[in-house]
């Protein structure tokens, strides 16, 4: 089975609408999905950038893109208790040792109890109760260990090592697929059609800015 990294938050509507499709998409092209959680408000610091929930009107829009995409789906998806919200504790217990279908379990729960309805990932004891019920047991008190928290953050460094800088992100041989809209591409890539041409990309990098808002970065 060929290995896809799943860059995730549990903190993004489009991580977990991703999360929900993205198996039934790789699954036929014998590849499976290897979840990775990563902290997103650090891709935001290091990318100098912010979160939707940061901008009111796109915090809107996404919220009725989500609700409009989940109903396309058949996704339940509910409100959140609060957005945003600190996804730190799921997302190391997310990241503890375990077996390849426990850590699918884990996240199915972890995601759900944010998008589907539950109490949200904020609290330890809700945290170790979903741990528990797939089998991972002491989560909370493993995932505030020194070991839990290098572990996220290795991850979230390893991130932005490849350029990744939002979530979800996928990664297939080393070539990025950001977002749900890329779960279509990420199919084709897996179907074998070739990547897109990197002598064309580098010719539209090597574009030289003319203008530049002021404030932004580089400016």
């Amino acid at each position: 089975m060929v290995p896809v990294p799943f860059h995730f938050d549990l903190i993004s509507p489009y991580a977990y609408l991703a999360w929900c499709t993205v198996h039934d998409v790789v699954a036929p092209h014998g590849a499976v999905v290897r979840p990775v959680p990563v902290l997103f408000a650090a891709l935001l610091d290091h990318h100098g950038t912010v979160g939707p929930a940061e901008v009111p009107a796109k915090r809107r829009y996404v919220f009725v893109d989500c609700l409009r995409t989940a109903a396309h789906l058949g996704v339940p998806l509910k409100a959140p208790p609060a957005h945003p919200f600190n996804p730190l504790l799921a997302l190391r217990v997310a990241g503890l040792d375990m077996d390849d279908t426990t850590r699918r379990r884990l996240v199915d729960r972890l995601f759900a109890a944010v998008w589907a309805g539950g109490p949200g990932v904020e609290d330890p004891d809700v945290v170790g109760a979903l741990a528990e019920e797939v089998g991972v047991p002491d989560a909370v008190a493993r995932a505030t260990a020194p070991e839990a928290k290098a572990r996220l953050r290795a991850s979230t460094e390893a991130a932005i090592a490849q350029g990744i800088f939002g979530v979800p992100t996928l990664v297939l041989d080393g070539e990025l697929f950001w977002g749900l809209d890329s779960l279509g591409h990420l199919e084709r890539r897996l179907a074998g059609l070739p990547p897109a041409s990197l002598g064309e990309l580098e010719g539209w990098l090597s574009r030289p800015p003319t203008a530049r808002r002021p404030g932004a970065p580089g400016a």
